[in-house]
C-alpha cells in the first residue's frame, strides 16, 4: 500500500519540514478583517502579532469541503490510501467535516480521518507515528485505529498571558474561562478530552512556571511512569516570545531530567486563539 499522510497547519510543521518528511499540509486560512491569509505565504510572524495585538478582527476558518475533496482526489491519483490527521474535534469542526466527507462513495475505504484529540505539538508526534506505521507496512485503517487507541498517551499544559483570545474563539471549557482576569494572574490550562480545561492559576510568571513543571513531573511519574525514557517526546512551545522560552529551557531540562527538549513556536493558526506570550510543555509517548 502506498499511503499519503495529510495533516494541517495546526500540527506546527513548516513547509520545509513537511517536504522532508514526505507529508502533505492542508493550509488553514486565517481571516483578518475579511481578508484570507496563510502562514508563510502572505503574512509574516511580526505582521501577524502586530495585527493580533491591535484588536482587529482576527479568526480562523476551515478549508472549504471542495478544497479538502480536491486534495484527496489529487493524492489518490498516485496513492492507494490517505490517512488524514486534523486537529482535535474538541477544538474545531474541521475533523467532523473531514469524517463526513470521507463517507462519500468515492472515498470509502480510501480515506481514513483520525480523531485522536490532539493539537500542536502532540499532533506533530501523532503524524510522525503515522509515518513510522506506514513505513512498517500498515494500511490506512490500521494506522487510524492505532493512533486513536493511543490518543490519550499525550499531555499538554499551557501558561497563557490572557484568556481573551481563547474566550473569543470558544476554545476553552466554561471552567477554564473563569480563570485569570486579575492583574498579574497567569492562567494554566491543560488539554483534557480534546479540549482546553482549567488546571490552575498563579500570581506571576515565576509561580506559574513552577506549577507548569510540577504538572509535567506529575504526569511523568504517573501516566508515563512505565514508558521508557527514549519513547517520550517533550516539547517546549512559545508564541512570539522565543527569548522567554529559551531562558526557561535550562530549568525545564534540569527539572524534568531530559536533555533533548524540542523547542518550537506555535503555528499562527493556533496563536490566533492562544494569543502571544504563551509557554507550553507537552509530553507524548511515541511508537
Amino acid at each position: 500500500m502506498k499511503i499519503c499522510i495529510i495533516t494541517d497547519d495546526n500540527a506546527g510543521f513548516t513547509k520545509e519540514e513537511a517536504k522532508e518528511l514526505g507529508i502533505t499540509l492542508l493550509r488553514m486560512p486565517m481571516i483578518i478583517d475579511g481578508e484570507v491569509y496563510f502562514q508563510d505565504e502572505n503574512i509574516t510572524e511580526d505582521q501577524f502579532f502586530e495585527i493580533l495585538n491591535s484588536d482587529r478582527n482576527v479568526s480562523t476558518s476551515q478549508p472549504s469541503p471542495g478544497e479538502v475533496m480536491g486534495l484527496w482526489e489529487e493524492k489518490l491519483k498516485t496513492y492507494d490510501q490517505i490517512v488524514h490527521i486534523p486537529m482535535s474535534s474538541g477544538l474545531s469542526y474541521t475533523t467532523q467535516t473531514a469524517i463526513n466527507l470521507s463517507q462519500q462513495d468515492e472515498f470509502k475505504g480510501k480515506v481514513y480521518v483520525v480523531d485522536n484529540h490532539r493539537i500542536e505539538p502532540t499532533l506533530k508526534c501523532a503524524v510522525k507515528d503515522a509515518i513510522k506505521l506506514a513505513n512498517e507496512g500498515k494500511d490506512a485503517k490500521e494506522i487510524k485505529e492505532i493512533l486513536e487507541k493511543n490518543s490519550s498517551n499525550a499531555s499538554i499544559y499551557v501558561i497563557v498571558d490572557t484568556l481573551k483570545f481563547l474566550k473569543k474563539g470558544g476554545r476553552v471549557t466554561p471552567a477554564a474561562a473563569l480563570l485569570g482576569g486579575a492583574l498579574h494572574i497567569k492562567p494554566i490550562l491543560c488539554l483534557f478530552s480534546g479540549k482546553l480545561d482549567a488546571y490552575a492559576k498563579a500570581l506571576g510568571t515565576k509561580k506559574a512556571r513552577v506549577l507548569l513543571l510540577d504538572a509535567i513531573k506529575k504526569e511523568l511519574n504517573t501516566k508515563f511512569k512505565d514508558t521508557p525514557k527514549e519513547k517520550l517526546s517533550i516539547s517546549l512551545c512559545y508564541s512570539h516570545n522565543k527569548e522567554e522560552a529559551l531562558e526557561f529551557l535550562p530549568t525545564v531540562k534540569e527539572e524534568l531530567g531530559f536533555d533533548n527538549i524540542h523547542v518550537a513556536p506555535l503555528s499562527l493558526v493556533v496563536s490566533v486563539h492562544t494569543g502571544p506570550g504563551v509557554i507550553a510543555i507537552a509530553v507524548s509517548e511515541t511508537l
